[in-house]
């Protein structure tokens, strides 16, 4: 059976990066279909989506048509799929605990997501000096994700994802990573070179060099840049 996963700009679409890169690390085949973003009531984009998915969000995994979306649900669908590729980790503490980081990634963090939205060709060192300065709540989402990190990786005993093996827990943060780095946030050492690592993993390396080819612009997701002329 065939998988299309379909998504939304690589530069900017935080949530299609994270089955993206899942779905690459593991090995699993699919066929992409990437929407530009275009978020105009009546835009293409929006009339796409909406044909694959009644929330009329990215992403959206088609299974010979039957579509999953959200990308938790996702992950799950893929795990009951291809249950010896390691989409969560072996042990069953080790897999409520990774659920549990990736539950508390999807419905948190709203302050480091507003304030520092995923940016993958971006360099705001600038912007992210001036958030860490003035955004108390974006500083507590940092410790609480390091602290999550730096527990998950000592419980693996060292690494190098946070259950060892790369799983949708790292899939899950890897957009985070990325904003970590656009925005130069600053990190503990434990927290930086995971951070690298993750960056560093082919199916995520993948991702951000194809982010950095598309060269496209989307105003809506850039409200702290402007346009370069040409």
């Amino acid at each position: 059976m065939a998988l299309t996963l379909v998504i939304g700009n690589k530069n900017y679409s935080s949530w299609s990066m994270r089955p993206w890169v899942l779905l690459s690390q593991l090995g699993i085949p699919f066929h992409e279909r990437l929407l530009r973003f275009d978020f105009g009531e009546n835009s293409a984009f929006r009339q796409a989506v909406a044909e694959v998915s009644p929330a009329g969000r990215v992403p959206v995994l088609l299974d010979d048509g039957f579509a999953v979306w959200d990308s938790l649900a996702i992950a799950e669908y893929l795990h009951e799929r291809f249950p010896e590729r390691g989409v969560w980790p072996a042990g069953q503490q080790a897999r409520a605990r990774a659920r549990s980081l990736c539950a508390e990634m999807h419905a948190g963090f709203s302050a480091l997501r507003s304030h520092c939205p995923m940016n993958i060709e971006a360099a705001l060192p600038e912007v992210g000096r001036r958030v860490w300065q003035e955004q108390a709540a974006v500083r507590q989402d940092v410790a609480r994700i390091e602290a999550m990190w730096t527990e998950a990786l000592a419980a693996a005993g060292g690494g190098p994802f946070l259950f060892g093996a790369f799983s949708a827990a790292d899939a899950f943060f890897a957009p985070v990573c990325m904003r970590f780095k656009s925005y130069a946030l600053p990190l503990s050492a434990v927290a930086q070179a995971y951070a690298e690592r993750v960056a560093a993993a082919p199916g995520v390396a993948r991702f951000i060099a194809e982010a950095l080819a598309e060269h496209d612009w989307v105003a809506e997701d850039e409200p702290y840049r402007q346009r370069p002329p040409g």
